[in-house]
């Protein structure tokens, strides 16, 4: 590996050093030690996002100026991509394809370096979270991919990125929200405050009713919070302090499995513990799970 990222140039050196990331750096260093014949015309035929790109969403009005400009005075940046098995995938100029998309283009200039999985995403989330504004619940869900692919503590995850951990903590605590509530918080009729004072409350139905209730009257973060300490909801236990890679990762795994088979799910000391209310309810997980018991 160590070979290879010196192949790869500074860029890639600075952004998964164990230093705090910049990824308009990283950019600018690729772009920069590339040789003229290092920057080829690609068809943005042959061109898809990167698999683990965050952002779920993008500002039309936004793509459809960024298109007129192009239009005008064409690509003035490189985008950068990574070979793939059929055509290309995106590692950076997720917006600047899609504009060039809109202004007609049939090819556009590219610089091509190879990446891993991991860097890939780390990448993706990177440029989100530095350059664009990233809806809270698609941020939390990268967080999360990353600490479960790369074995990272929160801590680490934390420093790497340059955040507090606190603020991670808080991140990934939303994702225990239910659904319902998660798109009013990624569709940002809900703000991060509201979606981090409700992420504490245990029930599920409870959340829902009080995330609409803040959309429909317009209730702001601190009214919010009043409410839940009057009402005095039962509050989820705290989250643990994970210091070591399989605390993060049973945890991670935890809520995976609680969302496929619908149950809560405790996994500790090298056992997976799956409650169920009936016979019934257990003959449900094990469909899920996909056994069959043989002579039924």
């Amino acid at each position: 590996m160590e070979t290879k990222r010196k192949a790869l140039g500074k860029g890639l050196e600075q952004l998964f050093s164990n230093e705090v990331i910049n990824f308009d750096n990283f950019e600018k260093d690729i772009i920069n030690e590339a040789k003229t014949n290092d920057i080829l015309e690609i068809p943005l035929g042959e061109i898809r996002s990167n698999p683990y790109q965050p952002r779920k969403s993008f500002n039309e009005e936004s793509l459809q100026e960024m298109a007129e400009s192009i239009k005008e005075l064409g690509i003035v940046q490189p985008i950068i991509v990574k070979k793939s098995i059929k055509g290309y995938e995106l590692v950076a100029g997720e917006r600047r394809t899609k504009a060039a998309r809109l202004a007609g283009l049939e090819t556009i200039p590219a610089i091509i370096k190879d990446f891993n999985d991991q860097e890939m995403m780390e990448i993706a989330l990177v440029e989100n979270i530095q350059r664009e504004d990233l809806n809270p619940i698609d941020e939390a869900n990268a967080y999360e991919n990353i600490i479960r692919i790369s074995g990272m503590t929160q801590d680490e995850f934390a420093k790497k990125f340059g955040k507090s951990r606190s603020h991670v903590t808080n991140m990934l605590g939303l994702l225990t929200l239910p659904s319902n509530t998660k798109r009013l918080v990624q569709n940002k009729k809900l703000s991060m405050g509201h979606a981090r004072a409700l992420s504490k409350i245990e029930d599920n139905n409870k959340i829902d009713e009080l995330a609409t209730k803040a959309v429909v009257n317009s209730i702001s973060v601190r009214d919010l919070e009043k409410i839940i300490t009057e009402e005095d909801l039962p509050k989820k236990n705290k989250i643990v302090r994970a210091t070591d890679t399989m605390s993060i990762r049973n945890a991670i795994y935890e809520r995976i499995m609680r969302e496929k088979i619908g149950t809560k799910v405790k996994i500790n000391h090298r056992k997976i513990e799956i409650p169920f209310d009936s016979d019934k309810d257990l003959e449900r997980i094990l469909d899920i799970l996909g056994i069959k018991i043989e002579g039924e």
